[in-house]
């Protein structure tokens, strides 16, 4: 077989898999060769145009969410009732009420599972599905991690010029002294970070400084700027020779772009809402972070993601855990959740919208002697709805005190395998790390059973 000819074959007769193991016999194709027949492999049909990601970092209680017990003794039930919801048969926590009316709408994987018990390293096998070989609390992120799944569809697949394919809101997990991986876009360079919008959405006021023209400061000048950079970036030797030099140069050039951007400035407008629309998501952080994501999507952006940190509270309930879950974290997630859901339908993009809620791990069975719940990857539940997704179905099981699951277990890289099919993006598609590495850009497998 001949070299000029293995891109053709490759092209109709092998898959990413196969292009992957072919690729480490050398000789036969260039690198090059690879990658031309890589990206002529057809895509999947897509399901969903954009993804929203809903993390609670901390990790929300299952049993007190979407996996309650009320068949366990006090000490695994804990303080809750459970309800019933518009699926028979489904119960789910008494102080979820519009999400009970709205279960017809979304799919539970309730067999989710993983190895990693500290926030950060369960923070980044959550949001990229790859687990960290280093099981610390002060895992930091870098530039070898493995990137966040917005970063990903900002490589293969981006979204419209003039608005940002991946924006990420209203904090970071972690600003100092260690960031938390997988927030990032890793090993793809700077370039494919996410747009940060680390301001909060439900102050008066509310506005992007970043992204407004100075006063004085015409798009005129703003252009001839932009013809200067890219002129200097033609004379310098270290944007040729230093990767990271040019993905900062990319950046400078995305972000004037963004700051002359219609799309995106009317999409931060978030007064433009009625107060009844605001209400509906409720007047808090999180609301109106989850209110600015769905204003994000309509404006073209591809993955939003909102994160309920712990700037914002946070989901680590080692002491306290039913008055804390009770008096803000349920009420503003009932709220949030089944405003945007019903929002994302009321305006034809539930269809195209995939919305998924998830966080590091679950928490555990017993109740410790804090009235707290502790770290549990063993299991742990995620929501998912919209963007092909079908409501009211179920994967995996959990046995009867949620400690592990009883039936077809899944893991944060099934996850992410299920969001990018639903993108249209094969899971098995290669991206490459800073030392030319091969790897798919999820090792789970699509969860097709809440596919319709």
């Amino acid at each position: 077989m001949s070299v000029n000819c293995c891109p053709d074959f490759l092209r109709t007769h092998c898959s990413r898999r196969t292009l992957l193991k072919v690729g480490a016999l050398g000789g036969w194709f260039t690198q090059s060769q690879l990658f031309e027949a890589e990206a002529a492999q057809p895509a999947a049909r897509a399901t969903a145009r954009s993804v929203i990601l809903l993390f609670q970092f901390g990790g929300p209680s299952h049993l007190d969410t979407f996996d309650p017990k009320p068949e366990a003794p006090p000490e695994i039930r804990g303080e809750f009732a459970s309800i019933p919801t518009s699926v028979a048969g489904r119960v789910i926590c008494e102080h979820l009420p519009r999400l009970a009316q709205l279960a017809d709408k979304y799919a539970l994987v309730r067999s989710v599972h993983h190895s990693s018990s500290s926030h950060n390293p369960g923070a980044y096998v959550a949001l990229c599905g790859r687990e960290s070989p280093i099981n610390i609390v002060t895992l930091n992120a870098s530039a070898n991690d493995f990137p966040h799944p917005g970063s990903v569809v900002d490589y293969l697949a981006p979204g419209p010029r003039g608005v940002p394919t991946s924006v990420s809101l209203p904090t970071m997990i972690a600003d100092g002294p260690f960031r938390t991986p997988g927030e990032f876009a890793g090993f793809l360079g700077k370039k494919h970070d996410p747009l940060w919008i680390l301001k909060d959405p439900n102050e008066a006021g509310f506005a992007v400084e970043e992204l407004h023209l100075p006063t004085g400061v015409e798009v005129a000048r703003l252009d001839s700027r932009r013809d200067t950079l890219q002129q200097l970036g033609r004379l310098s030797q270290l944007s040729e020779q230093f990767a990271e030099v040019q993905g900062l140069t990319e950046y400078q050039q995305r972000a004037i772009d963004l700051v002359t951007s219609p799309a995106t400035q009317r999409a931060l407008r978030i007064d433009d809402e009625t107060p009844a629309v605001r209400d509906r998501y409720g007047r808090n952080t999180y609301g109106q972070s989850v209110l600015l994501a769905r204003r994000l999507i309509e404006a073209g952006v591809r993955f939003v993601t909102v994160y309920y940190s712990r700037g914002i509270g946070g989901w680590d309930t080692h002491r306290a855990n039913f008055s804390t879950l009770k008096e803000s974290r349920l009420p503003q997630t009932d709220v949030a959740l089944s405003a945007l859901l019903e929002d994302l339908q009321q305006r034809g993009l539930l269809e195209s919208t995939l919305v998924y809620w998830t966080g590091d791990f679950g928490r555990t069975p017993k109740i410790n002697n804090e009235a707290g719940r502790d770290h549990w990857p063993a299991c742990g539940t995620v929501l998912m709805a919209g963007g092909g997704i079908q409501g009211g179905r179920e994967y995996g099981s959990s046995d009867a005190t949620g400690a592990y699951p009883a039936d077809r277990p899944a893991t944060p890289g099934d996850i992410t395998a299920t969001v990018f099919h639903a993108l249209g993006l094969d899971p098995e598609t290669l991206i490459y790390d800073q030392l030319r590495r091969p790897m798919p850009i999820s090792n789970g497998k699509v969860l097709r059973e809440l596919l319709g």
